[in-house]
């Protein structure tokens, strides 16, 4: 029976957290009860002693800890975003396995508990070598470092504090110590197996982040070890995650919290040092190292038992099923939504030639059924003898496995296996913008009119606004034409092959890369930078807008001379007046013809040669949406198409000026 002084001390307990524990204000002087108001991951978990342990002496793992409510970081005063001021205290405590110990720990604030990606070692289960700098990470840090990494962040020590802003090479960093007065520094070591107490502030209006160490048995100095002005703004979104993260490498140290404050509400709460759980056991080197070997020992027998028996199993399910091993390498498990070979090759029935959908430069697509789910999909099977068949299969898993968006072609999933690459997408019903435009052997075929051209190259134009400006990195595509544009059952158009896609952090310049890309689409300046930047692909896509209104491919080796190449005959056409008779004759009719005109107006403009007079994806969307006018006097620049002497014109400024009635030469 439970006594009226257990059921008390329940109450005060209640009491003491809804005083004490609120999403802005917190503090835990041990960690007993806390389960439910933290999240872990990893290797972490809470000690029956009340201690929250974040890695134990096991190499190469990581542990996470994070308040589970997320705290709003960012206010609006007088329509500006600030970050608030926030403070915390926390007392950690490492103690190395024998005579040597790491890595180390970071208090972390993070936009998501998850952190996909992380590593052990000198990520510290922060980071990781696929995301470190990255500035889409939104990772604040206070590393508690106890390995020196020279070679990849420039460390200079194995016994310091640095704070890390999207990147595990600190902003700025010191060595471990405390100062006595306003000059006079301590130092000591941060696995010494003795608590060590940290105190972080930061004032939002002052933009001030100060850090201070000491040992446990030291007040807090008066002077911090680091301060360091910086305005989180950048890194910190509306709300974001507080808490620990930690890992050991080949060499394992355990690492504690045992106590911690925070506040947004002004300094965080001093700990209360007198009801502390007890502290972790440091054990003496040899009792260590004897225990360890015994473990190495018995773990090592217990291994090679099991790697004789999975040897054996894995001989004997090689020998059944040859015919569908799957050799999985270290890249694959970076991607999720890998599917079986064996599934993939029972959806085409064997790839038989009766499924297949369209062959390009890369190889084939299959239409696939799943016997199970009787799913519908596009499985493209990348050709052995592609040159660049693994740099696109690579490039089209990490871009659209992680995009969403209605006007870009969802990847289902993938596969490799051996030399077969082979990538799953949503299946397109009508197939793609080319073949119904230009495919006449086809009796079936859609004949499109122009509010349903009209509404592909707006839903193809918000695709391409999507991967310029809106998704977390700039995605330049480098191959928009007809035959990437999907359609589905309803005529939404949906932007694929991801092939030569290229990513870059918004606001750098991108790499100088091989020219890429298909004859007709590709903006002149490529022949000489071999740069691919969202100006060459809005170049392409003013081709295709002049190729959707004039029903005709843009390198037409059976037209006449002067209208083989589509760009050249409709600037020619504009300068002599007659633009009208670029237009398809199916809608030739029925369209309204200053809309058309605008359209046909708006591809002149993109197809600009020199790339900065040339509108952004938005610009373009606002054109066609009537949102924003072309301005009457507008003037089309472009330069003679000769690629011998194309880089020199515009150096030199030389080059042709096309108004929308006359033509004139301006230098």
């Amino acid at each position: 029976m439970v006594s009226w002084a257990t059921v008390f001390q329940f109450v005060l307990f209640l009491s003491y957290f809804s005083l004490h524990c609120s999403s802005e204000n917190f503090i835990f002087n041990g960690f007993k009860q806390a389960s439910n108001l933290l999240s872990l991951d990893g290797a972490t978990k809470i000690t029956m002693d009340g201690l929250l342990q974040l890695t134990n002496d096991k190499q190469n793992i990581i542990g996470h800890a994070f308040f589970s409510s997320p705290i709003p970081m960012i206010k609006t005063n007088k329509n500006m975003s600030v970050v608030i001021s926030f403070s915390t205290s926390f007392i950690l405590d490492i103690i190395k396995v024998g005579s040597v110990g790491g890595h180390g720990l970071t208090f972390a604030i993070v936009r998501s508990k998850q952190l996909p990606g992380a590593s052990s070692g000198q990520y510290l289960g922060l980071l990781g070598p696929n995301n470190n700098g990255n500035f889409s990470n939104h990772v604040f840090a206070v590393e508690f470092d106890t390995v020196k990494a020279s070679r990849l962040f420039n460390e200079t020590n194995g016994n310091h504090v640095g704070v890390d802003l999207n990147n595990m090479k600190s902003n700025i960093s010191q060595k471990a110590a405390y100062y006595t007065n306003q000059t006079s520094k301590v130092e000591f070591e941060l696995e010494s197996g003795q608590p060590i107490q940290a105190w972080i502030d930061y004032n939002g209006t002052n933009k001030i982040l100060d850090i201070t160490v000491a040992p446990l048995s030291i007040p807090k100095p008066s002077r911090a070890l680091i301060s360091y002005p910086v305005d989180l703004i950048h890194i910190f979104e509306e709300d974001m995650h507080v808490g620990f993260t930690s890992s050991t490498g080949k060499r394992a140290s355990s690492h504690y919290i045992i106590a911690w404050s925070f506040s947004t509400e002004g300094p965080a709460q001093a700990i209360d040092l007198s009801h502390l759980p007890k502290f972790p056991h440091v054990p003496s080197t040899i009792t260590a190292s004897r225990s360890k070997v015994i473990k190495i020992g018995i773990l090592s027998s217990i291994g090679t038992l099991a790697l004789i028996a999975l040897l054996i199993g894995v001989f004997l399910y090689l020998r059944q099923r040859a015919k569908w091993v799957e050799t999985i390498e270290d890249w694959e498990r970076e991607h999720p939504h890998r599917l079986r070979y064996k599934d993939l090759y029972r959806a085409t029935k064997g790839f038989k030639e009766t499924e297949l959908l369209g062959s390009g430069g890369f190889g084939h697509v299959y239409k696939g059924v799943f016997p199970k789910t009787k799913e519908i999909v596009a499985i493209k099977k990348i050709s052995n003898n592609a040159r660049q068949g693994m740099s696109e299969f690579v490039a089209e898993i990490s871009s659209l496995g992680r995009m969403r968006h209605r006007n870009l072609v969802e990847l289902r999933g993938w596969c490799k296996r051996n030399q077969d690459l082979l990538l799953v997408y949503e299946f397109m019903p009508n197939g793609s913008l080319d073949a119904i435009i230009f495919d006449s052997n086809n009796k079936t075929r859609i004949i499109l009119n122009w509010e349903q051209r009209l509404n592909i190259l707006k839903g193809v134009g918000s695709g391409l606004l999507y991967l310029h400006e809106e998704w977390e990195q700039q995605v330049v595509h480098r191959d928009v034409k007809s035959s990437n544009v999907l359609l589905g059952s309803d005529l939404n158009p949906k932007l694929g092959d991801f092939g030569l896609a290229r990513f870059n952090e918004h606001g750098t310049n991108p790499n100088t890369t091989h020219v890429a890309g298909t004859l007709g689409y590709m903006a002149p300046e490529l022949s000489y930078t071999g740069k691919a930047t969202t100006s060459s692909d809005v170049f392409a896509f003013g081709v295709l807008l002049l190729e959707v209104v004039s029903g005709r491919r843009p390198i037409e080796n059976n037209a006449p001379t002067d209208e083989i190449n589509l760009l050249e005959w409709a600037r020619d056409c504009q300068v002599k007046g007659h633009l009208m008779k670029v237009i398809d004759a199916c809608i030739a009719k029925e369209c309204d013809i200053r809309e058309i005109e605008m359209v046909l107006k708006v591809g002149l403009v993109c197809c600009q040669s020199i790339t900065e007079v040339r509108p952004s994806m938005r610009q373009v969307i606002q054109f066609l949406n009537g949102t924003e006018q072309l301005p009457d006097d507008l003037k089309l620049v472009y330069l003679n198409p000769d690629a011998a002497n194309f880089a020199s014109q515009k150096s030199s400024h030389s080059y042709a000026t096309v108004s929308m009635g006359s033509l004139h030469e301006g230098r």
